[in-house]
């Protein structure tokens, strides 16, 4: 179930958040707060959710400038990824410190890159997505979010 973003842009303003912004329609929302670790900006989201939704959606925090930073790293430049592929990140709530043999691959998607918080994967979007997607969440648990290139690059910049 998706939430309604109206509805949720009012959810974070009721918690305290300033400058809230939702983007496409796919949860994501940018926000100012005061200095406050990542986890607790998580957890005061979640909270903010059930009164205005009926609900509390998993909720990944990232600062505008590490997306920045990650978009201008040129992430998917050392791959050669074929135009018909759409470059992936999936978020992780919570780093972990897991080996992978990579790159691997599941239906039309691959697992390309990881550096502990954030994966690097590409797929084609058809009928075995979810094929991959099941992938990613035997690879790294359910608590993950995953954005195209393109989303990412709206939302460093939003």
């Amino acid at each position: 179930m998706n939430a309604r973003m109206p509805v949720l842009k009012a959810c974070f303003e009721a918690a305290g958040f300033t400058d809230v912004r939702t983007l496409l329609s796919s949860g994501n929302v940018a926000f100012t707060a005061r200095a406050s670790s990542l986890s607790a900006l998580e957890k005061r989201a979640e909270k903010a959710m059930p009164p205005g939704l009926g609900r509390s959606f998993d909720t990944i925090v990232r600062r505008a400038e590490d997306l920045q930073a990650l978009v201008q790293s040129e992430p998917f430049a050392a791959f050669e990824i074929s135009p018909a592929t759409k470059p992936l990140i999936v978020f992780l709530r919570n780093p972990t410190e897991l080996t992978l043999d990579l790159p691997a691959h599941r239906g039309d998607g691959s697992i390309l890159g990881f550096n502990g918080s954030e994966a690097l994967c590409t797929y084609v979007p058809g009928p075995k997505s979810s094929v991959f997607m099941s992938l990613l969440e035997r690879t790294f648990g359910k608590t993950i979010t995953t954005r195209t290139l393109d989303t990412v690059r709206k939302c460093a910049w939003a």
